[in-house]
């Protein structure tokens, strides 16, 4: 399978990831927002990797400005040419 640079080689949460995040003592609502935290760490390395600067050097521009990326490539080549599935 060919895996370009911009498609994710592993999910933003892992099973066990998730499996930790489920034994944890938290609420349901607490649960996904420790799920989304977690996945938005990953996202934002990935983004200041593409940029080449450090996670807590990226901008409000620089990251509306990745998304708007994403979209435009999802929109012009499908799903699975963008970073994001969904």
């Amino acid at each position: 399978m060919d895996t370009s640079p911009q498609q994710p080689t592993t999910q933003f949460l892992s099973l066990e990831e998730s499996g930790k995040v489920d034994a944890a003592l938290l609420s349901s609502s607490e649960k996904f927002l420790t799920r989304l935290t977690i996945s938005s760490l990953k996202l934002l390395k990935h983004i200041a990797q593409e940029y080449g600067v450090a996670m807590e050097d990226l901008t409000t521009q620089q990251l509306i400005t990745w998304f708007e990326k994403d979209a435009k490539i999802k929109r012009e080549q499908g799903i699975e040419a963008s970073y994001l599935k969904w």
